[in-house]
């Protein structure tokens, strides 16, 4: 499975920030840091780059906004062997709020839309590619998209100067084979570019779906320590560096990670699979609802759930 070609993103901060606000204290910052960097990582994406006016910080950590202050509090003085990344929401940043890439530790931002909002992606990602960023954009919730308006927006993303356009299954509703077609389709509609791949746990399917992608073109990976994420979470990082066979990727230092400070808070959150969240990925429908379910007194009434999004009460 070597392929010099692929880079691995991780996710951690920024997607397991989610799941508690980016409550995550500068020791689990530096320990991750420098397990992906033992562990020949090639990117760290450490948070959001967020408007400030948009966020209190009485409600979110640092994490939310990638500060250069905070930024350099954590990482300031560690040699740098990875690369750093934070991702935008369209509608939750200003383009003046991103500074010149010569005044940020951050390598790359990655601009996450709908694919109703591609052009206003587009400009921002130009935005940063003209700060000196190197930049992707993250095309959400694409099992939601009719196939004309998806091939209306990959159109105007391949006449874009971003070079990486990323396949992603925000509800968990992929199986393997929507993530074949959709990979190819992908690599045929957007010559030149590369693709990338970020797929959720709903079904089970996070790891598998990320091999498809891999097998497909993908070259691009995202993936978390120990999966953590948003709902049922993401690709767990271990089990994608164990599958590539890479000899640059290392295995342990990301195991010492995971039991320093990812299992610690598995004691006080939940993701990964869940009947609740299989639910939603099965019926295409975003976390929310699952999400708030879990985090309800009522959390184990998994049937209740069921029924309730299924509007169909089984009668014995």
């Amino acid at each position: 499975m070597y392929r010099p070609e692929i880079q691995l993103i991780d996710c951690t901060v920024r997607d397991g920030g989610l799941m508690n606000k980016w409550q995550f204290d500068d020791d689990f910052v530096c320990t991750v840091y420098n397990a992906l960097s033992a562990a020949g990582v090639d990117y760290m994406e450490i948070g959001y780059l967020s408007s400030e006016s948009a966020f209190s910080r009485d409600e979110v950590g640092p994490w939310k906004f990638c500060a250069e202050n905070d930024l350099q509090r954590v990482v300031g003085g560690m040699e740098k062997r990875l690369k750093l990344s934070a991702m935008a929401d369209i509608g939750r940043i200003e383009h003046d709020d991103i500074p010149m890439k010569s005044e940020s530790s951050l390598d790359m931002v990655r601009v996450a839309c709908y694919v109703h909002q591609i052009d206003a992606a587009i400009d921002l990602a130009h935005h940063c590619i003209d700060k000196g960023y190197e930049t992707t954009i993250n095309l959400m919730a694409v099992s939601t998209v009719g196939l004309r308006d998806l091939d209306e927006g990959l159109n105007d993303l391949a006449k874009s100067r971003v070079p990486v356009i990323y396949l992603v299954d925000s509800f968990g509703a992929f199986y393997s084979e929507d993530i074949d077609v959709l990979a190819k389709k992908y690599m045929e509609q957007l010559p030149g570019k590369t693709i990338g791949i970020h797929c959720h746990n709903n079904q089970q399917l996070a790891f598998a779906n990320t091999i498809s992608g891999i097998i497909a073109g993908a070259n691009y990976l995202d993936a978390t320590l120990y999966g953590i994420g948003r709902g049922a979470g993401n690709c767990p990082l271990e089990l994608l560096v164990s599958f590539l066979k890479n000899p640059k990727f290392k295995v342990r230092p990301l195991i010492e990670a995971i039991e320093k400070q990812i299992l610690p808070w598995r004691e006080k959150i939940d993701w990964g699979y869940f009947v609740p969240y299989m639910v939603t990925g099965v019926l295409n429908q975003h976390p929310r609802t699952a999400i708030a379910h879990m985090e309800s007194e009522e959390k184990n009434k998994v049937t209740q759930f069921y029924d309730q999004m299924t509007n169909a009460t089984e009668v014995d």
